[in-house]
């Protein structure tokens, strides 16, 4: 991979107002910000919402645990990670801990982070963290508080391949996570390779 060229530079900015806040889900800031050539962009507009993690578990029997849910922004049924936005003051390791015992009640012995990324990179918006988990195992009964019923459902590395080509896993972010598990080189006919897997406290 070559070295990035000078003329990718930074744009500057140059002010920047909020126009529209509904925290802690959103706000909409409008930038003014100049180009590397010198022009002037008056109206850039930037989305700001709260960074978000998703865990792909694994139970022991070598499954897969996902949620089948309505989503609104999608208008329609799928099948989702565990997973919610990360608090303030909490680690992306603490939040989707809590997430998945708040949604499945289940919770997992060893943890893989997959990576952290934007989820736009052209209005900001978010960075979304996702990981895998090991020896997911029921705990507790399920109390996540959300709008939305959930169901939990068990899938085998075949399955749920198959769900992702049919659209059963319908948003961007859920299919990047559980390809990047499909294909970290931690799973083994859907379990983790004990040798490669990071170990990572759950209480941490």
């Amino acid at each position: 991979m070559g070295q990035p060229s000078s003329n990718h530079q930074p744009w500057e900015v140059l002010g920047s107002r909020e126009v529209y806040a509904a925290p802690p889900f959103l706000s909409l800031h409008i930038e003014r910000v100049r180009l590397p050539d010198g022009r002037v962009v008056e109206d850039y507009h930037r989305i700001e919402k709260p960074d978000y993690a998703l865990v792909v578990p694994v139970c022991e029997d070598g499954r897969f645990l996902l949620l089948r849910q309505y989503k609104h922004g999608v208008r329609a049924v799928g099948l989702y990670p565990p997973g919610g936005h990360i608090a303030d003051g909490e680690s992306p390791l603490v939040a989707v801990q809590r997430e998945l015992l708040e949604e499945t009640g289940y919770t997992a012995g060893h943890w893989h982070p997959l990576g952290g990324f934007t989820a736009d990179a052209n209005q900001g918006g978010c960075r979304a963290h996702f990981f895998l988990a090991k020896d997911a195992q029921a705990l507790a009964a399920a109390h996540s508080g959300d709008l939305e019923h959930m169901e939990i459902v068990l899938l085998t590395p075949d399955e749920l391949q198959a769900a992702i080509r049919s659209g059963d896993v319908n948003a961007l972010g859920a299919i990047a996570a559980l390809t990047l598990a499909l294909n970290s080189g931690l799973v083994n006919n859907g379990r983790l390779n004990d040798q490669e897997s990071r170990r990572v406290s759950t209480h941490r």
